[in-house]
């Protein structure tokens, strides 16, 4: 009775690892995207930018560098930034709402700084979350 359900097991084990390693062999290799994260909720400014939201976000954690001291203590969370979107496209007045510490306040406003709009033709006040995980 063992030596059948031991025959039955390697039976399966074989049929099993056989059918895989066809299905590995004919899929296309292709490179895994970065994930990046989205808010859940709609950014009005965020049809400003060039691409979107998506583009906005990617572009945004392209440049972010977590800072040194948050990474050594494990600081994560949220940080959001306000700032005004001018007529022009321009931005100015930019203030960290909430800070996670350790420097992701500041390293979160300067990537900010960076980004460019299009003009809207009106000004208008805009926050933007930015999360910082390890």
């Amino acid at each position: 009775m063992k030596s059948k359900i031991s025959f039955l097991f390697l039976l399966f084990a074989f049929a099993t690892f056989g059918a895989s390693a066809q299905t590995a062999a004919t899929k296309p290799q292709t490179a895994p995207k970065a994930k990046v994260w989205v808010p859940d909720k709609v950014i009005p400014v965020a049809e400003f930018y060039e691409g979107g939201v998506d583009s906005l976000y990617s572009d945004l954690y392209k440049e972010l560098k977590y800072p040194p001291l948050a990474k050594r203590n494990r600081v994560q969370g949220d940080v959001i930034v306000s700032f005004v979107l001018n007529e022009d496209g321009s931005t100015s007045s930019f203030k960290v709402l909430r800070n996670a510490g350790a420097g992701t306040g500041e390293e979160a406003l300067r990537v900010i700084k960076l980004l460019k709009f299009k003009a809207p033709g009106y000004s208008m006040n805009a926050t933007m979350p930015i999360m910082f995980k390890l």
